[in-house]
């Protein structure tokens, strides 16, 4: 079976040494997939000190930049949203941030009888100062050749 890796400069670069996603047959595995941009590096609705320290941020931006870099992945992949077939998010403070990020997942997947199965998690750090990361896998109708 072919295993393929994926990257596209459309999605933010790997904080590590890693693919952005690995195709296995039809199967994709896509990498943690966080909110920073793809041009900039930046992370949305993060808002900062004049030291630098993360003052603030808004989880309904992020939540947006973090499905544009998983459609972006998708996309390089041959694939889009309704291939994903499961999504762990991983949440930095799920008593704020649940609800919200809920709410813009109903804005990707209306119909829960369509969207793919999902598991969210409160941690306590990522990589980055960013409040969310997912990590997804989607089926594809046919490999790659």
């Amino acid at each position: 079976m072919k295993n393929e890796s994926v990257q596209t400069a459309l999605a933010a670069s790997a904080v590590g040494s890693y693919p952005h996603a690995r195709r296995v047959g039809t199967l994709l595995f896509l990498s943690g997939i966080g909110p920073r941009s793809a041009t900039d590096n930046t992370i949305a609705g993060n808002r900062y000190h004049a030291d630098g320290t993360l003052a603030a941020y808004d989880i309904v931006a992020q939540c947006h930049a973090v499905f544009a870099n998983v459609k972006a992945v998708l996309q390089a992949s041959g694939a889009q949203l309704s291939d994903l077939v499961d999504v762990t998010v991983y949440l930095t403070d799920m008593s704020a941030d649940f609800s919200a990020y809920n709410r813009v997942w109903a804005e990707y997947f209306p119909i829960p009888s369509e969207a793919p199965c999902r598991t969210t998690l409160g941690i306590s750090a990522l990589p980055t100062p960013i409040a969310i990361e997912l990590k997804c896998i989607a089926h594809l109708q046919e490999p790659s050749q």
